[in-house]
């Protein structure tokens, strides 16, 4: 599976099912592979979510049930319904797992301007990072992120033990960070590291927000506003992703030279090499408050001492 390039501002989204005859959608690159469902074991005591764990190339993996995960189902799957469905492995956020579907449908391509911000609201419209309109149909894209943080317990907003000195925390303390990304458990996380450090903060939920912040803080008063020390962006985001917020942020005479940590879900190469080429100066994959925290220390102290 290949992802369209950076440049066109698309992405290729699996449609699937999670039991009835709506869409959902995921970004084909976290995929790494679909499969029939494989024969599972179950775990003793284990979440309710976690339909058992498979043997794949050597590899042990949870596999959860999405429709359940995601509060679309209350129903126990009987082991019939199990093994006629499909497993989506991914690899996001470090973690490598198996994500249970009812059924796949197709590979469709799509422009990130197309994808809308979701409306706010509760079960399945709690796990959506995006809309969009396809063939007619209005397409959730699900935030995984938020489910695996939920079901594998893998947030971690432990920050007591990062080894930065209290010389280095002096040296940045007060600076203000702009942190650009839709989902609220990332969010959560990188403020909880900036808190940890004594850094400030200003949020937006897609680029286009953060576009405007950036633009409003160009054309006001630079005695009375504090000055934005770095970036900390997402990559998909609805309406304006990442890579298009860096290109257009660029273009922006007083942030041309602002430094951009893209922060991401997203493993693989492409993905260090998009961002660099639109025009962002790191990549870090999501999410360990050590790392993130080392990279915006060593970026400041850098910018302190320049």
């Amino acid at each position: 599976m290949t992802n369209a390039s950076s440049s066109s501002n698309r992405l290729e989204l699996l449609l699937f099912y999670l039991g009835g005859r709506r869409h959902f959608g995921i970004n084909v690159l976290k995929i790494k592979e679909v499969i029939p469902c494989p024969p599972l074991h179950q775990l003793p005591s284990s979440n309710p979510e976690i339909l058992g764990v498979a043997e794949l190339r050597g590899e042990t993996l949870p596999i959860i049930d999405l429709p359940k995960a995601v509060g679309g189902t209350q129903r126990i799957l009987t082991e019939a319904q199990i093994q006629q469905g499909s497993v989506i492995t991914t690899e996001i956020n470090r973690s490598h797992q198996g994500l249970w579907i009812s059924g796949v449908d197709k590979i469709i391509l799509c422009d990130w301007k197309n994808i809308s911000p979701p409306a706010k609201g509760t079960g399945i419209g709690s796990y959506t990072t995006g809309v969009t309109l396809i063939d007619d149909e209005l397409v959730q894209l699900l935030d995984i992120e938020k489910v695996l943080a939920e079901v594998l317990k893998l947030e971690s907003t432990h920050t007591d033990d990062l080894p930065i000195s209290q010389q280095e925390l002096e040296a940045v303390f007060g600076k203000l960070v702009l942190i650009v990304d839709d989902s609220g458990m990332a969010m959560k996380q990188t403020i909880a590291a900036l808190d940890r450090l004594g850094l400030q903060h200003i949020t937006a939920n897609d680029g286009k927000v953060a576009l405007q912040i950036l633009q409003d803080y160009q054309n006001g008063d630079p005695h009375t506003m504090q000055p934005i020390s770095m970036i900390i962006s997402d990559i998909e985001m609805p309406e304006m992703d990442g890579y298009t917020f860096v290109r257009e942020l660029r273009k922006l005479t007083k942030f041309k030279d602002l430094h951009v940590l893209m922060h991401t879900s997203l493993n693989g190469n492409i993905n260090m090499e998009n961002a660099i080429s639109c025009g962002a100066n790191d990549v870090l994959t999501k999410f360990v408050p050590v790392e993130l925290a080392e990279k915006i220390v060593q970026h400041l102290i850098n910018t302190s001492d320049a």
